[in-house]
């Protein structure tokens, strides 16, 4: 049975890396997965996934008013059986759009591993992570440590 994971950290945390060290696991044991990554993300160039040491691989690009489901179908459609979904920049999903992702994991049994920021600078939850925290089978905080040396926190004290 699948399972939405919802991976969160505070910046900088290697999130990014994660996944693409999760999409290259499945690929290594002959799976397919498909990165999706938010339309207003280009820091990496329209539809690059990257991470800061380097890594970097292809996404689908999504948009706000874009249904998840239907782009994960169409792509079983295009290239076949679909091993997994992962989520870059997770923060940004609608709550129509993680839900979607439930669909994804219920409907098609397809695991989905989402990464994001879970607040902030303010300490306020996205949108796309408040439904995440609310529905996804499993949390895992993705650990990292501030300037200090001590492990970062998502919320900025002022």
């Amino acid at each position: 049975m699948s399972k939405l994971y919802f991976y969160y950290s505070a910046m900088n945390a290697g999130k990014t890396t994660t996944l693409l060290q999760s999409a290259y696991n499945y690929h290594e044991r002959g799976m397919r997965t498909r990165i999706l990554t938010p339309m207003l993300d280009n820091r990496a160039g329209e539809g690059v996934v990257a991470s800061r040491i380097g890594l970097k691989a292809e996404g689908l690009r999504f948009d706000r008013d874009d249904d998840l489901l239907a782009l994960v179908d169409a792509d079983i459609a295009v290239a076949g059986k679909l091993d997994c979904v992962l989520v870059d920049e997770a923060q940004f999903l609608t709550r129509a759009q993680v839900w979607q992702l439930t669909d994804v994991v219920d409907k098609r049994d397809i695991p989905v591993l989402a990464y994001g920021l879970r607040t902030d600078f303010r300490g306020e939850l996205f949108e796309g992570s408040q439904y995440l925290l609310a529905w996804a089978d499993n949390l895992d905080e993705i650990k990292t440590i501030c300037h200090t040396g001590r492990k970062a926190t998502m919320v900025v004290r002022v």
